[in-house]
């Protein structure tokens, strides 16, 4: 069944055209004048920041003790968040784009709510469900003793819930484009769904999956509203980067814009380290 396949998806490989010499055609002109207003609003404020910065202070400010406590925090709840996406957003997206369930499209709609919902909201909502007078809380509390607000449980569990959609998207987007030619192969030789999707549809996405883990890693790192309403900002334990930020911004503006510019190095270095490579996986 492997060999078939294989030889099935170089003949493939060998039939496309070779997009690395492929020009294609020309650009209409008009078209770079919204690209550059568009790349100028983005890279603009960012060099405001480098313009601000106090670079005398630099090492000062981004070696103390509450920036180093929370670039670990970030960086650790982050990871954590991400690793949550991938295990519970990866079987969600496979069941948005392959499954035949009714009400699916709605299903979707819900999914990608926290993408247009003010993280804050989130935050509330994650509040009143866990909170100890929550739906959920309350019997965490009453049964084992476990409350979730304001710990770094909640950071993860409130950056999880705005970073999971761009992972689903992502991975959703993948499925529909592999289509379903190579798995309707493996079943007409006889494998059964387990080892179609182990051995066919999930190396088919891997690319998709590491990209949608990408831009969730970044949301997570850039996550606020959420987090500040959920976990609050206690030193160590759930202040993060962007809470620092905004802390330090009412009382030592340069402490602020170093800590920004941490945070868009660290936002940059990981989308360019790990966005080319998915890129150049689906190609």
């Amino acid at each position: 069944m492997t060999t078939t396949l294989d030889q099935e998806s170089r003949s493939r490989r060998r039939s496309a055209p070779d997009r690395r010499h492929d020009t294609g055609v020309g650009l209409p002109w008009l078209l770079w004048i919204p690209a550059a207003l568009a790349f100028a609003l983005i890279v603009f404020p960012v060099l405001g920041l480098l313009i601000k910065a106090d670079w005398a202070r630099m090492p000062e400010l981004l070696l103390s003790d509450a920036a180093l406590d929370a670039l670990r925090l970030s960086l650790l709840t982050a990871a954590i968040s991400t690793a949550l996406c991938i295990v519970l957003g990866g079987p969600l997206a496979v069941v948005l784009a392959r499954g035949r369930l009714r009400g699916l499209r709605m299903l979707r709609s819900v999914v990608l709510l926290p993408l247009v919902l003010p993280p804050v909201v989130g935050g509330l909502a994650l509040l009143f469900l866990l909170g100890r007078t929550g739906l959920v809380g309350r019997g965490l509390d009453l049964a084992f003793g476990i409350t979730v607000p304001f710990t770094t449980a909640a950071v993860v569990l409130a950056q999880t819930f705005v970073a999971m959609p761009f992972l689903v998207v992502s991975l959703e987007g993948a499925l529909r484009t592999a289509g379903r030619r190579y798995e309707a192969v493996a079943a007409t030789l006889g494998a059964s769904p387990a080892l179609a999707f182990r051995r066919i549809t999930v190396p088919l996405v891997l690319p998709g999956l590491a990209s949608g883990a990408v831009l969730a890693f970044a949301r997570c790192l850039g996550e606020f509203g959420a987090t500040i309403a959920f976990a609050g900002s206690l030193q160590g334990t759930t202040r993060t980067l962007p809470l620092l930020v905004y802390l330090e911004r009412e009382t030592d503006v340069d402490a602020a814009v170093a800590l920004s510019l941490l945070l868009v190095v660290v936002a940059v270095v990981v989308i360019a380290v790990g966005r080319p490579r998915t890129v150049e996986g689906l190609r």
